[in-house]
Parts: structure tokens; sequence; C-alpha cells
């Protein structure tokens, strides 16, 4: 498999003048001396819409354990994204399901959840372009190819994206153990709906908990209740389409 990473400053300019390659972002480390190479890469990537982060020179060592990477890695994605506009237009005509991560971090978490969606027949993933996992060569392999049968959607703000969903008549769903309501008590089966999940320990934050129109829990039998992001994911996916089936199957049986 392709390297998910470009190390060294000539390769990253190469790579971004000549736009053969989707990045995820750049990680420069805080010790590095800001030199022409530098601010060339920075002006480049503004140009290209490619976030550029600085990270401590310890989160480049571990990217690239030889040490090469002169100060800078290049994080890449296998796959093309989609800008929202463009995939609530393909979708207008249709009830169409997304889901939202605010902020997964755990790259197998990421490819596991795209294999339910695609499953499920959710038609979008949303995620944020600074802080969670971005498509990588280990979501790409976890995801068993799901990856490339889904639209993949990287926004700058989450917060941003749900209004601009809301404004388009999708349902927002937030699912929060401290909810009230089960998330099988929703009726999924006629409307657009977003699924928002949140991240592994912080959960999902108080600013989208309260754009969203339902927010679910997951009963549990005990007091241990922190399920995986992606079992959870699966959870209440599925059970819209159990709803679905239900609806289409009695529907086809008036028919008969």
């Amino acid at each position: 498999m392709e390297n998910s990473y470009i190390v060294g400053k000539n390769a990253i300019i190469e790579a971004l003048e000549s736009n053969t390659r989707q990045f995820n972002r750049i990680l420069i480390s805080n010790n590095s001396r800001s030199d022409e190479k530098i601010e060339k890469i920075k002006e480049l990537a503004k140009t290209r819409g490619i976030i550029f982060q600085f990270v401590n020179k310890e989160k480049l060592n571990q990217i690239s354990p030889e040490n090469r990477h002169q100060g800078i890695v290049a994080l890449l994605s296998p796959i093309k994204y989609w800008d929202l506009d463009d995939f609530l237009e393909k979708h207008n005509d249709e009830l169409t399901s997304v889901v939202i991560l605010d902020g997964v971090e755990d790259s197998q978490n990421l490819g596991a959840i795209i294999r339910s969606c695609v499953c499920a027949g959710v038609k979008g993933i949303i995620l944020p372009s600074r802080r969670g996992v971005l498509v990588n060569s280990t979501v790409e392999k976890t995801s068993a190819g799901a990856v490339n049968h889904i639209s993949i959607i990287k926004v700058n703000s989450i917060v941003n994206a749900v209004q601009r969903l809301k404004e388009n008549n999708y349902w927002v769903i937030a699912a929060d153990h401290h909810a009230k309501d089960n998330y099988y008590e929703i009726d999924y089966t006629d409307m657009n709906f977003a699924l928002i999940m949140g991240a592994e320990h912080s959960g999902i934050s108080k600013s989208l908990l309260k754009l969203s129109d339902f927010v679910v829990k997951i009963p549990m039998l005990t007091n241990f209740n922190s399920l995986n992001v992606s079992n959870a994911t699966a959870i209440i996916l599925f059970e819209s389409v159990k709803q679905k089936l239900t609806k289409f199957s009695k529907k086809e049986g008036k028919n008969g």
C-alpha cells in the first residue's frame, strides 16, 4: 500500500505543486526554523485549502521513526473528499442519511464506522478537518474498501455543517449516554437524518447537542455505560435499517 505520508520539504513542495495527491493535513515541528521552503509550503497549503498545524517534534518522530522528516510531515489521504454543498446537491431529491463524527481519534474506529455506514445505506460521513482522525491507510484497510463506496466530507466547522444540513431539511440526532430518550423511539423512515457520534473520551460538544433535534441513548442493563463508538454507531444505524425494512414489508403485504 502506498505510504500515507510524505516527509521532507522538497518532496512536500513537489507534491503540493503537482496537485496529484490528496492531503489530510501538514504537520510542522514547533522547533523548525521558518525558512523560505516552510513559508512556501504554508502558502501552497493555504491556496489548496489544506490545514497545517504546529506539533511537537516527538509527534513527527512517531510518524517517521527514521527522523528524516526535516521538521515537517504531510499526511495523505487515499481518497478524495467531498464538499458538503456538492453532496447536498447530488442527493437533493432523495431521503438521505449521514453520520457526523465529532472528533473520533482512532483510525480503526473510523474504518469500522465507515464499513457499517455503507452496509446500512448511509450516503455520507462528515469529518472535521482539524480535530479527529481523517482517512488514512489504516482506515482504508479497516473499512475493507468501504471508503470507496461512500462520500467522505471534510469540513472546517462541524457546527456550520450541522446548520447547513438543517437548512436542507435534515433532522439532527445526537447520541449521548445522558439522554432521556432511547434511540429506537425515533421514526427514521420518512426523514433525512444526520447522526452525530462523539469522540471516544469526550463525547459530543455542548454546542452540537444544543443544535440537535433529538438526543438519544442506547440503554444499558449495567452501570458500565461506555460502548465503543463504532459499535454504538452500528446499533443506531441498523435500527433505522430495521424500521425501513419493516415498513417496506408491510407496504408490500398490503399491495399483495
